[in-house]
């Protein structure tokens, strides 16, 4: 069952994507000026934040995915690292900020989700798609409820993506990858944050 549940989120998710043209930012680009929202429904400005320490934004689809899940979790291994090199760590979902609380494990998570539920980042930044309304359907009959996510009929969800940025909110890093089944793996993070203190 999980099997075929997976191939269709597969098959939904490559329809959807082939109808969008994505133009993710790079390095050298600067981060937009969006506004954000914490857990417990505060409005924070991504631009503030950055500017406080070198920051890892994390895009992910949301704490309904199970391959967002499993990279949320093993992204808590290289936090304390993170933290010795100065830097902060950011996930960044569609989730509106009452659903963030219910990410799975979220007690072992001592990094920062915010909410995107309006999609004004992932649009932003260039990694924002449309899923299309069969997948939207068949999303649901697996217990998956986008509107219900997010709070919003959109049915917009990000590319997983990663961008490390210093304080002045210029990106030093930039991944994005449309296959949400491929996400970078954490000790690459931690190379790029060292990289982009040189």
């Amino acid at each position: 069952m999980m099997k075929i549940f997976l191939s269709i989120l597969l098959l939904g998710t490559a329809l959807a994507q082939a109808q969008t043209n994505s133009n993710p930012l790079k390095v050298g680009d600067a981060i937009p000026d969006v506004k954000l929202r914490t857990e417990e429904n505060k409005e924070v400005s991504l631009r503030k934040l950055v500017s406080e320490k070198p920051t890892v934004l994390i895009f992910y689809r949301g704490g309904w995915c199970p391959f967002c899940n499993r990279h949320l979790q093993s992204l808590g291994g290289i936090e304390d690292d993170l933290n010795k090199a100065g830097a902060q760590l950011v996930a960044i979902s569609m989730d509106q900020p009452s659903k963030l609380k219910e990410t799975p494990d979220r007690n072992k998570l001592h990094y920062r989700l915010l909410s995107d539920s309006d999609a004004v980042a992932a649009k932003a930044f260039g990694i924002a798609f449309k899923v299309d309304d069969a997948t939207v359907e068949k999303y649901k009959g697996y217990g998956i409820n986008l509107d219900a996510a997010s709070g919003n009929d959109h049915h917009i969800l990000p590319y997983p993506a990663v961008f490390v940025a210093d304080t002045s909110g210029k990106i030093r890093f930039a991944h994005v990858n449309p296959d949400y089944k491929m996400r970078l793996e954490p000790k690459k993070i931690l190379e790029a944050v060292q990289a982009a203190k040189n």
